[in-house]
């Protein structure tokens, strides 16, 4: 008994000591995520009204960045455009800012297919609605279409946010030196594992509030639903 308890100790001890540590990855991964969807979510819905719209190079054009995008592994985005778009065109970034923009381009795309195929869910009479009404295109799209589209969506929305703080980890190929950097780092170091279960703690306790967060949201507006039915 007396050996478990200073084993525990001593393990206690040495979390101690990497906690500094990885909680600055943690940091980095918090700035990636944050800044990755704010960036991705208003990013992703022109490209869904592009591939919907009337111009075919338009149409064509949207639906090829969609595919690219949603058709290749995000690992290989990010060294496509940490190692190819230097050599090609001598534009070179610092690895946080090469990331971020894989990452928003990356989620942009899927955000923009899940913004497509809530607005193909609306029903087509409310088109037929407005126009009988007088509204413009534009008056009936912004105005009726995409507030009901939001509300369906925002399920898929948040399964890709929570994806998306998991997804942040592949960023330490390139050295970011985000949470699970860190853990590599440790036990690299240490030849000590206890860090990589501090780091799947700490991703465990980030999908939780994002789980919490969208059950409040949908929760939010599922009473606004229930309003407008009574």
């Amino acid at each position: 008994m007396s050996d478990f308890i200073a084993n525990l100790q001593e393990n206690l001890a040495y979390a101690g000591v990497l906690m500094p540590t990885l909680l600055t990855g943690a940091w980095y991964t918090v700035k990636l995520f944050v800044v990755t969807l704010i960036l991705s979510i208003p990013l992703g819905l022109p490209f869904a009204l592009g591939g919907n719209c009337r111009f075919r190079l338009l149409r064509f054009l949207c639906k090829t960045y969609i595919w690219i995008f949603r058709g290749t592994p995000l690992l290989l985005q990010l060294f496509f455009f940490y190692f190819f778009i230097p050599i090609a065109f001598g534009i070179r970034f610092s690895a946080f800012t090469t990331a971020t923009i894989t990452f928003v381009l990356n989620y942009a795309a899927y955000f923009a297919e899940i913004y497509r195929g809530g607005i193909n869910s609306i029903d087509k009479g409310q088109y037929e609605a407005a126009h009988s009404l007088g509204l413009s295109r534009s008056q009936t799209t912004f105005g009726i279409i995409l507030p009901q589209t939001m509300k369906a969506v925002l399920p898929p929305v948040s399964n890709e946010a929570i994806v998306l703080i998991k997804d942040t980890a592949l960023v330490s190929v390139m050295g970011v030196g985000e949470l699970m950097k860190a853990a590599n780092s440790a036990v690299n170091r240490d030849v000590n594992s206890t860090a990589y279960l501090i780091a799947a703690i700490i991703y465990l306790i980030f999908t939780f509030l994002l789980t919490l967060l969208s059950s409040y949201l949908e929760r939010r507006f599922s009473k606004y639903d229930a309003k407008e039915e009574w």
